[in-house]
């Protein structure tokens, strides 16, 4: 956003300056200072650089009154209205407006090179801020007269997604389901029921055992059966196993 031009800011203050009276230029090859009497300035004061809009003013004023002496309206830096010479930091030949469209140049010379480094430096910070300004404007201008592009939906005019993954996802996703509650298979060799046999000395007595023959069988009474060495069946082998033999198997698994 651009400054507004009716408001006036301070850039630099410098409270000591000196203004010398200059000869004209001997040639195009620029002033030097040596050819002023540096020892006898014909005015000091103080100095302001102001800024209004895109202006910078130069102004040289009464230390104690505040009375302007002189003013330089700068419209561009570097330019013809402040021009540095050619065998001093510290001393500048600028020109000076009575508002009347008349003009002089005179020489204004700083006490130390920091002050007159400071006084170039606020009008090329100034004059910098301007053309970046003037860049900015530009570019809005620009931007502006450009058609803008319409990316608004007409009536009746829709957009079609498509996901391609989704078979993907559906096709993979069927998993064999784990047993119902989560139990582990049963061990390797166990019989249809998944039930472990007894341990060895508490076999339980056979069925022909505990019920009583029937009162029409005549015959010889039937044998009690005898424990056989047998009973484990596929078992046996599992069971005499030791502990590393087990873990080997596969069927279980301890971390």
């Amino acid at each position: 956003m651009a400054e507004d031009d009716s408001y006036e800011s301070m850039l630099c203050v410098k409270p000591e300056v000196h203004v010398y009276r200059i000869p004209p230029r001997a040639s195009n090859r620029g002033y030097r200072a040596a050819d002023w009497k540096l020892d006898e300035p014909a005015w000091s004061g103080r100095m302001k650089i102001t800024a209004k809009g895109k202006m910078a003013f130069i102004k040289l004023e009464d230390k104690n009154t505040g009375e302007l002496f002189a003013q330089a309206p700068v419209e561009q830096y570097p330019g013809s209205v402040v021009e540095a010479v050619t065998d001093s930091s510290r001393y500048f030949v600028i020109r000076i407006e009575d508002g009347n469209g008349r003009h002089a140049f005179i020489g204004l010379g700083f006490a130390d090179r920091g002050d007159s480094f400071d006084f170039n430096v606020a009008l090329q910070d100034h004059f910098k801020w301007v053309k970046q300004e003037g860049e900015l404007a530009k570019l809005e201008a620009t931007q502006s007269e450009a058609p803008k592009l319409d990316l608004s939906f007409k009536e009746g005019q829709t957009i079609k997604i498509s996901i391609g993954n989704i078979k993907k996802k559906e096709a993979g996703g069927a998993k064999a389901r784990p047993m119902g509650g989560g139990l582990l298979p049963p061990p390797p060799g166990a019989k249809a029921g998944g039930f472990l046999p007894p341990p060895v000395g508490q076999q339980t007595v056979p069925a022909a055992q505990s019920n009583p023959a029937p009162l029409l069988d005549f015959g010889s009474p039937v044998p009690t059966a005898q424990p056989s060495s047998d009973l484990w069946g596929d078992f046996t082998s599992a069971g005499s196993n030791s502990s590393k033999d087990a873990a080997s198997s596969g069927w279980v698994q301890f971390s």
